[in-house]
């Protein structure tokens, strides 16, 4: 091994035996055939972007960016890699790895949103740090994370890629566990689109609540109406009910996620953002 300084942006070289992955990364899944593809690159080019990695206890070092080049570097019988070494703390750690696999899209959704979790609950980011340190909107960071309250199986079919994002983010809108399962599989099943499955959320709910009656006047809704949930949906970033109490009145229900997602809506609600 040369020389290394820590917490340098210089690149030395390590045997790939003194490195170990990190096991509380946010990637879980690894695609065989990609990994089969970059090791063949490995092996004609060699390794192009070193690897970020901290030392650890006892010696040796953990992965903080770059397990699926260490990876594909074991499969293609490299013996040494090019890495930056630097001080981190856990939390550091944690938000490098989650920050590299957003930008380079391999995260699952359900990945992605577990990244966020472990951000805010163990290593106590607030919501707007998370949204500052991966660069998306407090909205998206918050859709994402509904995710997780979806069935444990339904979230297995999402990190499986046989549901999208958005397909889960539309079973949310059923309302019980045992509906949002049955539609989740026949989803997968029939090879129902968003769309579709939008519609049959809306079929559902409407025949829980009343019938085809209910589902004739909730079609009946004055347009203004429509567009203004739809506005708030979107301005929001979450979802939002009216529901007509009269000519002239009616309620308003707004979902929250956390409390510290309640403490943000209420400011946002206030006028302080």
């Amino acid at each position: 091994m040369e020389n290394a300084t820590e917490n340098s942006n210089s690149t030395v070289t390590l045997k790939i035996s003194e490195l170990e992955p990190n096991q509380d990364q946010p990637r879980r899944e690894f695609d065989d055939e990609a990994l089969a593809e970059l090791a063949d690159s490995i092996a004609q080019h060699g390794v192009l972007q070193p690897l970020l990695v901290r030392p650890i206890a006892g010696g040796g070092y953990q992965i903080v960016a770059g397990e699926r080049r260490f990876r594909a570097c074991r499969m293609a019988g490299v013996q040494e890699v090019p890495v930056v070494i630097r001080e981190l703390s856990d939390g550091q750690v944690m938000e490098l790895a989650l920050i590299e696999n957003l930008q380079r899209e391999d995260l699952s959704p359900i990945e992605e949103a577990q990244g966020y979790q472990t951000l805010m609950e163990h290593y106590h980011f607030t919501q707007e740090e998370v949204s500052r340190s991966v660069g998306k909107s407090r909205p998206a960071i918050t859709n994402a994370m509904r995710l997780l309250r979806l069935p444990e199986e339904i979230i297995h079919m999402v990190s499986g890629g046989k549901l999208s994002a958005g397909h889960a983010r539309t079973l949310l809108a059923f309302e019980s566990e045992d509906d949002q399962l049955q539609a989740a599989q026949l989803a997968v099943k029939q090879g129902l689109s968003v769309r579709e499955l939008e519609k049959l959320a809306k079929k559902a709910n409407a025949v829980l609540h009343g019938g085809d009656e209910r589902a004739k006047r909730v079609k009946k809704r004055p347009v203004f109406i429509e567009e203004v949930e739809l506005s708030l949906n979107e301005h929001l970033g979450r979802k939002v009910k009216i529901q007509e109490k009269g000519k002239e009145k009616g309620v308003l229900t707004i979902e929250f996620y956390s409390q510290e997602d309640l403490q943000n809506l209420a400011r946002l609600l206030g006028g302080e953002e």
